[in-house]
């Protein structure tokens, strides 16, 4: 899993993540369905609070395309968070019609991985 922080000087804009998955078990691992439009775990060291706006550009497994969407801040690992987390923020969708597209094509690609117990990075 590749992610990489922009900083914009703007405050009021959002900063930019980039998340790059390049297979089934990194996208399992980095999924967050329990939230309404879906959601994804992107490490980073950056420091951000909860509501925080983010903008994703997320490369999913066997794919070229970048996705861009909307989000917010609705978890955070800290830093040497217990059971050895990675550091970073889980981000919830917008809901607007582009985040609905990327959960539901997340969702084709994970198929029944979605329900298996295997651990992931988030909640």
């Amino acid at each position: 899993m590749d992610t990489e922080v922009r900083d914009d000087p703007d405050p009021q804009r959002p900063s930019v993540l980039q998340l790059v998955l390049h297979d089934a078990a990194q996208l399992h691992a980095a999924y967050m369905p329990l939230f309404k439009h879906g959601g994804v775990f992107v490490p980073t060291v950056r420091d951000y609070h909860l509501g925080d706006e983010v903008y994703l550009l997320i490369t999913l497994p066997g794919e070229e395309q970048r996705y861009p969407v909307l989000g917010k801040v609705a978890w955070i690992a800290p830093p040497r968070a217990l059971g050895s987390r990675v550091q970073g923020v889980g981000v919830h969708f917008s809901g607007d019609d582009k985040s609905d597209q990327l959960k539901a094509r997340i969702e084709e690609l994970l198929g029944t991985l979605i329900a298996t117990e295997r651990p992931t990075q988030t909640i």
